[in-house]
């Protein structure tokens, strides 16, 4: 079992923010040197804690301002029908996928241009395998987004 400790925590809180951060200054903020810092960061990484760094970029500056979030019921619940839906993880439109309790069964985040980008995924996305219902909403304002997970002080 892999623990994490307040430093441990603290340098994720940082690298949460920005990841391009240098390793000398975020030892600096938590109170360490450089060498035992990066041992952190890495034992961190090979640990499964730190899954990747990525650049985070503007879905409207993308050209992506339409965010639709997609319920879908089915009645068919086998292998093989998972497998065929399984396929819509791979739609490039899909940011978000999950199987979900409760009246509906997947739940998908989908960003798009505009209405007629959507219709266009909406018919790959039901080509893909039998359905018995498929809901959209669409966003009319985006109040709160970030990535940075909530961290416990302990």
């Amino acid at each position: 079992m892999f623990t994490l400790d307040a430093i441990d925590r603290r340098i994720l809180a940082i690298l949460q923010l920005d990841a391009t951060i240098a390793v000398a200054e975020l030892a600096e903020r938590v109170g360490l040197s450089q060498t035992p810092c990066w041992k952190r960061i890495k034992r961190l990484q090979e640990a499964g804690v730190i899954t990747a760094r990525v650049a985070l970029l503007d879905r409207e500056a993308l050209d992506l301002p339409l965010v639709v979030f997609v319920s879908i019921r089915t009645n068919q619940h086998d292998d093989r029908w998972l497998e065929a839906f399984r396929k819509a993880a791979s739609l490039p439109e899909v940011v978000e996928f999950y199987r979900m309790s409760g009246e509906v069964d997947y739940l998908l985040k989908v960003l798009v241009r505009d209405i007629a980008a959507f219709d266009r995924f909406y018919k790959r996305l039901i080509a893909l395998a039998p359905l018995s219902d498929v809901s959209s909403s669409f966003a009319m304002e985006q109040i709160k987004f970030t990535t940075a997970l909530p961290i416990r002080a302990n």
